[in-house]
């Protein structure tokens, strides 16, 4: 994941400040130069590295800081207060035409993941209400059209073309009058990418956008690209204008330089961030939870937000009253399992705790995930009679749900008492009485 070498950097130079009972400014520039190199070493402007360090620093240096309890703690609020400020400040929205019909159009170079991006912002829009449509401008890359077709069946949002023009121009503008037609209230624009930057490619954009006048521009640019993503940033800016940024790959090992530097150098919010290759992995991008992620504070109203997505109203009652009345089964234990992977699986949620950012190494996470499998397979092994009732499984059943998931005997033995103990704990956290004599779960809730 992104950031996740420069979060583990920065949270160790800001341990070393809490050893010590009292912060000198020698201590202060010891911190300020690791921070530095964290900063570089994630590819962050060096311009913006060397800002960002005197801000901080000058600010370490005051008197509220040199003066205060617990010097450590105000240290990180600063860095964090700086760290949302560089990102953007707050989270930039999309811009809907009050009207009622959006045209949103889509820039960047190829391989940047645009056309996908598309079909991520459908699904992201029909969640929020809107209904898109998709226009296919691309007429020069060899199956973009067909591409975006069948992004577009993967979403379940219609794609506008016209495979015999050679017109960009014109098949943006008649996929405008279509959607609005038709009832849509949103177009979102595929257009052609290059390689690089060049005139042909802008005068190309500059004329769909001169002949639409979308409401946003929004470009796509690779987290995997380092400061490359800044400097095609700021050339489309200039020869273009855009509104926003989608930063792509956000998932992978990129060292996350290019968010941290993109808003201080184009002026332009990125506002959303791919995570992953379903459709459903683009997020709004939040400045605030991005920078408590990187500090390892964790990032809750996230959590929040992915639970709520992967629970509707009626399935949350539900799951309550049968925790009430004693009647989770195995079945919910494995329905529990699903929508832990629905919400990104176990290093995502993981990302969102506070303190757990980095806490897990890659083979952790690998063998967290490999025991899900097991469990599942475990569970699907067993008759609907044994999920109902994990009391009736005497020891040839257990041998039989083995063999039959190409596990171990210890390991059905394993999932059937965690089952029991999770059933336990969910029983008593709904129970006031019970929740009074038990500190373990009272501290837990507190």
């Amino acid at each position: 994941m992104a950031f996740e070498s420069l979060s583990d950097k920065l949270q160790n130079a800001f341990a070393k400040l809490k050893d010590k009972g009292v912060i000198t400014e020698s201590d202060i520039n010891d911190a300020m130069r690791e921070v530095k190199l964290a900063l570089l070493e994630a590819d962050v402007n060096f311009k913006v590295v060397k800002e960002f360090v005197a801000d901080v620093k000058g600010k370490c240096l005051g008197a509220e800081v040199m003066k205060s309890l617990t010097p450590a703690q105000q240290i990180i609020k600063i860095v964090h207060t700086e760290l949302v400020d560089l990102m953007g400040g707050t989270g930039s929205k999309l811009t809907y035409s009050p009207s009622g019909f959006t045209t949103i159009m889509m820039v960047g170079l190829q391989g940047t993941g645009k056309t996908t991006t598309c079909g991520k912002l459908a699904n992201y829009l029909k969640q929020v209400g809107k209904k898109p449509m998709m226009a296919a401008c691309d007429i020069y890359r060899p199956a973009a059209i067909d591409q975006l077709e069948i992004v577009g069946k993967a979403v379940n949002t219609p794609v506008f073309t016209m495979r015999d023009s050679k017109d960009p121009v014109d098949i943006a503008l008649k996929a405008r009058t279509e959607a609005e037609r038709t009832g849509y209230n949103v177009l979102i624009i595929d257009t052609a990418g290059r390689l690089q930057i060049d005139e042909a490619l802008m005068d190309e954009l500059a004329r769909i956008k001169k002949a639409v006048k979308p409401h946003e521009i929004l470009l796509i640019v690779d987290a995997l690209t380092g400061q490359d993503a800044v400097n095609v940033a700021e050339g489309f800016n200039e020869k273009l204008g855009v509104d926003g940024i989608v930063m792509t790959k956000m998932d992978g090992d990129s060292r996350g330089g290019a968010a941290l530097s993109a808003k201080k150098v184009t002026g332009k919010p990125i506002k959303f961030m791919g995570t992953g290759e379903k459709f459903d992995a683009l997020e709004p991008f939040h400045p605030e939870r991005m920078a408590s992620r990187i500090l390892g504070m964790g990032d809750l109203l996230s959590l929040i937000e992915r639970a709520e997505a992967a629970y509707d109203d009626e399935q949350a009652a539900e799951l309550e009253r049968k925790i009430r009345k004693n009647r989770f089964t195995l079945d919910d234990y494995l329905d529990q399992m699903a929508q832990v992977k629905k919400m990104g699986g176990i290093r995502k949620l993981l990302e969102m705790l506070p303190g757990m950012a980095g806490k897990m190494s890659d083979d952790d996470v690998y063998k967290g995930e490999q025991e899900f499998r097991q469990m599942e397979a475990i569970i699907r092994s067993m008759t609907p009679e044994e999920r109902r009732d994990p009391g009736i499984l005497n020891a040839s059943r257990r041998k039989r749900i083995a063999d039959g998931s190409g596990q171990t005997v210890n390991k059905v033995n394993n999932l059937v008492k965690r089952f029991d103990e999770a059933r336990k704990m969910m029983r008593q956290m709904s129970d006031p009485n019970k929740m009074k004599k038990n500190k373990f779960l009272r501290n837990l809730m507190q």
